[in-house]
């Protein structure tokens, strides 16, 4: 797709229903976050998620695309980062692993058999630094690199400087090779959505809010409800 200059598109899911939505929607990556912790669990931040915690999210997900690539975080607090990249291949069912690590750790990972999507250790160095460990990445096996807020100078040069795709959230910009953004933050499907501003695709909690008030309606009025 980099060769053609074909976007990619790649979207956080943590769920087997959402799963599905997105893979019909026809995205190219499906990406089994880490945020799943805070997003879905109530957890204070990412560093808290477990590797039991991201094989469970991790399988719903697996269940639900048929099509689309599967890829999934490691948990920032793992150490023996091949054993975990074979638990999450393997009983997870991750087509990839996505990992912030040195080069060495990623060769490591991709020579016991299972593709990485590496992030970029830090996105406000230099643009000859950025430029200098995405070669190195992709030296070391990496089939993707993350690069987050990259900026219009940054992006490009590093896009560039790689046969590999370069993809971001938020703050990547159009300039990369393609796009990931979590699906509940762009759809507003979290509670939050309820009272912000932001600018998004939808704003599905606000839909349900005003749907479930129905249904209490209606079982208050003793009236049939609806649905299966």
């Amino acid at each position: 797709m980099k060769r053609d200059r074909e976007k990619i598109v790649a979207a956080v899911v943590y769920d087997y229903q959402l799963a599905q939505i997105v893979d019909r929607a026809g995205v190219d990556i499906v990406s089994v976050g880490d945020s799943v912790g805070v997003n879905m669990w109530g957890q204070e931040s990412e560093s808290e998620v477990t590797l039991d915690q991201m094989l469970l999210a991790c399988k719903a997900v697996r269940r639900g695309v048929t099509r689309a690539i599967v890829s999934c975080d490691m948990p920032s607090s793992s150490t023996d980062l091949v054993s975990v990249a074979r638990r999450l291949a393997g009983e997870g069912g991750a087509d990839m692993v996505k990992v912030e690590a040195s080069a060495e750790s990623i060769r490591m990972i991709v020579d016991a058999g299972v593709p990485v999507w590496a992030q970029l250790s830090n996105p406000d160095a230099p643009v000859d630094d950025l430029v200098r460990e995405a070669t190195l990445l992709q030296r070391a096996g990496a089939s993707l690199i993350d690069f987050r807020h990259s900026g219009p100078i940054a992006g490009p040069a590093v896009v560039a400087a790689v046969s590999i795709p370069v993809i971001g959230g938020l703050g990547g910009g159009p300039w990369l090779d393609g796009r990931v953004r979590a699906i509940v933050n762009a759809i507003g499907y979290t509670a939050a959505a309820l009272d912000d501003q932001a600018d998004r695709y939808a704003n599905v909690s606000r839909v349900a809010l005003e749907a479930i008030g129905s249904y209490a309606d209606d079982v208050r009025a003793g009236r049939q409800i609806r649905g299966k």
